[in-house]
């Protein structure tokens, strides 16, 4: 991924997979409506889309078999149904699912949530899996980890900087994002500037992004990756607004010519 243009990865909020509490039983459905969001996002000029099993929640902090299962069988129909390059979360953490549906759907990059340390969260304490990662990143390669440091929906008591500077050095994150307290949230300007000043490896804003705040947060982040408010609504399980996607879009490319013409 070329974060020299400031990418945007749209979130693909996955319905309820098998193994989830609230799986309706028609996985067809879960794939109709995850090419459709990604098709939106592919539209609107959109540079990744990340897939994110958003319907499980309550989360497990690693899903059952049958869930890994239907999340690459959707992950591989978006692969035919939408050119536009992926990205696969497994929610809670389980970073080992994640890499291998990668793995298997030929996507791009995986999101994890707590790579290193240890957050307190709703569904409990979770440790960071960066070890097993790596283990496993060494028989299978390719495929690039963004790791969240001090992820939304949790609590931490480490210092952002060494929480920053563990998850790149220890961990091994490609990419390090970051985001503010809740889904849809916005991130806190100075946490930003900290991630920025700190890492070696690109800074992503990982909630909260719209066409307001994009131009001040453009100026200390190398990418976005962008949910709730692209939706129709700015409701986090509507549909993508194509219309919403593609105002982000113009919004970006504005900062990249004005930078260009510097």
């Amino acid at each position: 991924m070329n974060f020299e243009s400031k990418p945007l990865i749209g979130v693909v909020h996955l319905r309820p997979l098998p193994g989830s509490p609230k799986f309706s039983g028609n996985l067809e459905d879960v794939i109709e409506n995850a090419i459709r969001d990604a098709r939106a996002y592919e539209e609107a000029g959109f540079d990744a889309v990340i897939l994110e099993n958003f319907g499980d929640y309550p989360f497990a902090k690693e899903v059952g078999k049958e869930t890994v299962a239907s999340f690459a069988v959707v992950a591989k129909e978006v692969r035919r149904g939408a050119s536009i390059p992926i990205g696969i979360n497994v929610l809670r953490n389980d970073c080992i699912a994640a890499y291998g549906i990668a793995y298997s759907v030929k996507a791009e990059f995986i999101r994890v949530n707590v790579l290193t340390g240890v957050a307190f969260t709703d569904q409990g304490i979770i440790e960071g899996c960066a070890r097993d990662l790596a283990i496993m990143r060494r028989s299978l390669p390719g495929i690039k980890v963004f790791a969240d440091v001090h992820v939304k929906h949790a609590v931490h008591f480490s210092r952002l900087e060494d929480a920053l500077l563990d998850t790149v050095e220890r961990g091994g994150a490609d990419a390090i994002i970051v985001s503010g307290s809740r889904t849809g949230s916005e991130v806190s300007l100075n946490d930003l500037k900290t991630a920025k000043k700190v890492s070696r490896v690109p800074v992503i804003v990982g909630s909260g992004v719209n066409t307001r705040n994009l131009p001040l947060l453009a100026k200390f982040a190398d990418g976005f990756i962008v949910g709730t408010w692209v939706k129709e609504g700015g409701v986090t399980e509507n549909p993508v607004s194509v219309e919403r996607a593609k105002a982000l879009v113009r919004v970006r490319n504005d900062i990249l010519q004005r930078q260009r013409i510097k």
